[in-house]
């Protein structure tokens, strides 16, 4: 059986990772993406409108394929949320409500991109998939009602899949900060009291469509590069990647950069249910940021 996806926020930095892979593979059968201008989540009749019609020309390809809408898209903008905590709604909850009726109605699968954010950040063992939720912000409070539209309007065929601190070549993000910031400083500082899993898109991409193939059962999945690491030891092993000397990045605490949306001290996630049902474990994210230089370092050196 092939596959067939139509990625939501195409335009994004995972969008753009998930097409490149999904083109290259043999099982797949088609890999269109829609970014914002082609389906706005805000948007409930263009957004039905435009999966529907998709659904349809798959099928009349061939009624054998197995599609899936992967919702890449989000209002990721974490501060900004504080404040619009409507307009986040829209896109992070209002708009996967669509995508979950949408998908059930037509018989499509449906794996929702969700984020670490929805616990509270202040465990000292990794999140289990089923550990309490308490999100401290508005953006991880619209992301778990996301999570929970699509649970509860697609049951038998959506996939949760939480991730965290994700860095690629398609888009802003912390390695591509870092990257600048080696250029203009001679010293950094960075925070080393918050604790995460450094994810490439390109390693999570691969895993979103394993998890596609397989026959997990339909829930809720936690999927990051293994191991964990502070901000601070994140941006010296950028630098290292870099050629340049890892101590230029001095430690410092979140006291330091005081911020709208408080940041999670540990946002790692445990990859227990991923395993147990029988998906690839990711790499640990140290040899994953290798591997990002290697394939796309031009675009992460910016």
């Amino acid at each position: 059986m092939t596959l067939a996806l139509l990625v939501t926020g195409a335009g994004g930095m995972l969008g753009q990772a998930l097409l490149t892979r999904a083109h290259r593979e043999r099982d797949v059968a088609f890999a269109g993406g829609a970014d914002r201008k082609r389906l706005d989540l805000t948007d409930p009749f263009q957004t039905r409108d435009v999966v529907e019609e998709w659904l349809r020309v798959v099928r009349t390809d061939s009624p054998s394929h197995r599609p899936f809408v992967v919702n890449c898209a989000a209002w990721t903008a974490v501060d900004d949320a504080e404040t619009q905590e409507d307009e986040a709604y829209a896109v992070n909850a209002a708009g996967p409500a669509v995508l979950a009726a949408t998908c059930s109605a037509a018989g499509a699968g449906l794996v929702q991109v969700s984020t670490d954010y929805v616990f509270a950040g202040d465990a000292t063992e990794p999140y289990d998939v089923d550990a309490p939720t308490e999100p401290r912000t508005a953006y991880g409070r619209t992301k778990l009602a996301g999570e929970q539209a699509v649970r509860s309007l697609h049951p038998t065929a959506s996939w949760v899949v939480r991730t965290a601190w994700l860095y690629g070549g398609g888009g802003p993000n912390f390695v591509r900060t870092m990257a600048a910031l080696e250029r203009t400083r001679e010293t950094v500082d960075v925070v080393d009291d918050q604790v995460g899993s450094p994810t490439w898109t390109g390693d999570l991409a691969d895993a979103l469509l394993a998890l596609m193939r397989s026959n997990a059962a339909p829930g809720t999945y936690h999927a990051t590069n293994a191991g964990s690491v502070s901000w601070h030891g994140f941006a010296r092993a950028v630098f290292e990647e870099l050629g340049a000397d890892p101590a230029r990045v001095r430690p410092t605490d979140s006291a330091s950069f005081v911020r709208p949306a408080p940041r999670p001290s540990y946002s790692v996630l445990s990859g227990r249910a991923w395993e147990e049902a029988g998906l690839p474990p990711l790499r640990g994210w140290r040899e994953a940021l290798a591997e990002a230089f290697r394939v796309e370092g031009d675009a992460l050196r910016g």
